[in-house]
C-alpha cells in the first residue's frame, strides 16, 4: 500500500520565526507523514538567525526563506495552521484548500533582555512548537 503524505501550511505574520520553526521541525520529525511549508501574511523577507540557531541546537539545519501566503493559494493543503493571533485575525478564511486550525505561540522576536534571555525565549517557543504541533497534526481529522 502506498502511503499518502499530507500537506500542512504554517501561517504567521512575518514568516521569520514561529512558522519557520514549525515547518522545519515537522519536515525533520514527521517528514514521512507530512510535507510542511510556511508563509506569512506580511513576510519579513528573512528567517531570524536565532530561530535558525535554536533549530541547529536540536540537529535541524533549516534552509527556509520568508514567503508570502499568496504563493500557496493553489496548493491543496490538508491542514492550515495559524501560529500567531495576528495571522489568524488577518486571514480569518483561508481561501485555498485545507481545514484551518489555530494555536498561537508568543513571538520570540519580541523578546527583550540579555542575549541569554532572548535565546531562552526562542528555545521556549521552539520546544512548545515541537511538543504541540505534532499533537495538532495527529488529532487533525483530514
Amino acid at each position: 500500500m502506498v502511503k499518502t503524505i499530507k500537506k500542512v501550511l504554517f501561517l504567521c505574520t512575518g514568516n521569520s520565526c514561529r512558522s519557520q520553526m514549525a515547518e522545519a521541525i515537522i519536515n525533520d520529525r514527521l517528514g514521512d507523514q507530512w510535507l510542511a511549508v510556511s508563509a506569512g501574511t506580511q513576510p519579513a523577507g528573512y528567517v531570524h538567525p536565532i530561530a535558525l540557531q535554536v533549530l541547529a541546537e536540536i540537529g535541524i539545519n533549516h534552509q527556509g526563506e520568508s514567503k508570502l501566503a499568496d504563493q500557496f493559494r493553489d496548493w491543496d493543503f490538508d491542514l492550515v495552521v495559524t501560529v500567531c493571533d495576528f495571522a489568524a485575525e488577518n486571514c480569518p478564511l483561508w481561501l485555498g484548500e485545507g481545514r484551518r486550525v489555530h494555536h498561537s505561540f508568543p513571538d520570540p522576536a519580541d523578546a527583550t533582555g540579555s542575549a541569554d534571555e532572548i535565546l531562552a525565549a526562542f528555545r521556549s517557543v521552539r520546544d512548545s512548537i515541537a511538543q504541540i504541533i505534532p499533537q495538532i497534526l495527529q488529532n487533525a481529522t483530514v
